[in-house]
């Protein structure tokens, strides 16, 4: 199952680029008072410049990090551009990528199309894997180890029933590529908290349980949720390169959708 897995993921393409002059690409942050978050989305935006030299690549957070969003697209109007596709740099669909996103992008002179969050998407799974691989999880296991192994997937949590939806989505990605029962869990606003789910797999005969990070950044809701793991916990996704293919993936995939397309509605393909 997993060769199966990696195999479609690896033949995953991305979307063409339209030809012509390139839209601005403006990553949308949600900020953090972690200065290892900050410092992570700065690497991550380097890797992406780096796959696509030559398209301007901007950052803006939602909140708590400079430069806010209001502030980037008010230097990308003064500069003159015509044209940005803000990409949230976030997991599932919720408030942020709902209303403060498109709200902060109607203040812009500059048309402004906003993609979809970066998941559910395989991708988000493959560094999942390999933050998990990273953290301990054996790169082969016999159904035996399957048998009483699990994994957490530990998210930030949203009072949005979507963003449950995408989280849930993820998990079962994760599931079919691992294996073994994956769970989603939230560190605030959400049900079941990482310690609730914990339980549920001891209850189950599970009790090689793994924490997997589903968090762009280190953070104090990352951290919390690592400290809960009774065996091992992985990394954020961070600089893991599918991170970066993935948000060039959503600016190419909302450049090559009619402009009429609901964003939100995007995050599968």
């Amino acid at each position: 199952m997993n060769r199966i897995s990696s195999q479609l993921t690896s033949r995953l393409r991305l979307v063409p680029p339209p030809a012509g002059r390139r839209p601005a690409l403006v990553v949308v942050a949600h900020g953090s008072r972690d200065p290892r978050a900050l410092s992570t989305v700065r690497a991550l935006l380097d890797d992406v410049r780096a796959l696509r030299p030559g398209l301007p690549v901007h950052l803006g957070h939602i909140e708590l990090n400079e430069p806010l969003l209001p502030g980037t697209l008010a230097r990308l109007d003064a500069r003159g551009t015509e044209e940005a596709v803000l990409v949230p740099l976030l997991l599932s669909r919720g408030y942020h990528v709902k209303q403060d996103i498109p709200e902060m992008a109607a203040e812009a002179r500059a048309r402004t199309r906003v993609a979809a969050p970066l998941g559910p998407h395989p991708l988000l799974v493959d560094a999942l894997q390999a933050r998990l691989t990273e953290a301990g999880w054996p790169a082969r296991t016999d159904e035996a180890t399957r048998r009483v192994s699990g994994v957490v997937l530990a998210a930030a949590g949203s009072r949005d029933p979507d963003s449950r939806i995408d989280t849930g989505r993820t998990a079962r990605l994760l599931a079919d590529r691992l294996g073994v029962p994956v769970l989603p869990a939230y560190a605030s606003a959400a049900a079941p908290t990482v310690p609730d789910a914990i339980r549920a797999l001891t209850a189950r005969g599970r009790h090689r349980i793994a924490v997997a990070s589903y968090f762009t950044a280190p953070g104090r809701f990352a951290t919390q949720c690592a400290e809960a793991a009774p065996w091992i916990a992985a990394a954020p996704l961070g600089t893991h390169p599918a991170m970066a293919r993935l948000i060039l993936h959503r600016y190419d995939q909302t450049l090559a959708t009619p402009a009429t397309a609901d964003p939100v509605t995007l995050a599968s393909a």
